[in-house]
Parts: structure tokens; sequence; C-alpha cells
């Protein structure tokens, strides 16, 4: 899956916001991507028209199955990726931005070799 990756962070970080707090508004994920909520605002929207999150009269933001789907698999390349770089000595910090950059790009066949590898 290669779709747009700012989209595709914005679905993991509501599906990592969403295990942490009862309910995810767009204010909760200006506040943990550090963006300005006019930025967010114009996110969800296409996010919504996308069909990927669902968002309540009281805004919070749920993700579809699509959305769901698609979070799950960039927080598995992230996390997966993240462990892998840390294994082989890379600091924990530089890991993490390294993998939120390979993770977009990254074709399914070098995922699945890598995880098979590490797994």
């Amino acid at each position: 899956m290669h779709g747009n990756e700012s989209a595709e962070n914005y679905l993991e970080t509501i599906l990592v916001l969403s295990r942490r707090l009862p309910v995810v508004r767009s204010v909760d994920i200006a506040t943990e991507l550090d963006f300005k909520k006019s930025s967010v605002s114009v996110a969800m929207k296409k996010l919504r028209e996308s069909g990927h999150i669902i968002v309540s009269p009281e805004g919070y933001i749920t993700l579809t199955e699509s959305g769901k789907a698609i979070a799950d698999c960039i927080y598995e390349r992230h996390t997966l990726l993240s462990c892998w770089l840390e294994r082989l000595g890379v600091d924990p910090k530089v890991a993490a931005e390294d993998a939120c950059r390979i993770e977009h790009v990254i074709s399914a066949e070098s995922f699945a070799a890598i995880k098979k590898h590490v797994g």
C-alpha cells in the first residue's frame, strides 16, 4: 500500500491516540503532531471525504474499517522497523524517525522479508 504519506501519518496517529485516550479529537492530533489545528481540520475533512474516518457531531474521530486497515499496516511497519533499527545499534530516537520515513515507501515484498528475518 502506497498512499498519501500525510494521510497515512494522520491515520496512524489517530490509531495510537485511540489506544491512549477515551476519545480522539482534532486538537489531540494537533497536539500530538505539533501541527496547527487548522491544518489538522483540513486533513480530517479529506480523510472523512475519502471514507477513512468518521467524525461525530461532538467532534470525536473514529477510524472506519478502511482507515483502521491502513493505520494498522503503517503502525506495524513503524514498530517493526524501529525495533529492527534499534537492534542494529541505531539510537532509538533516530530509529523512530527513520522508521517513520521508511514505512511509507517500503514495498510489501521487502517489508515481508524483513519481518520474516526479524521475526
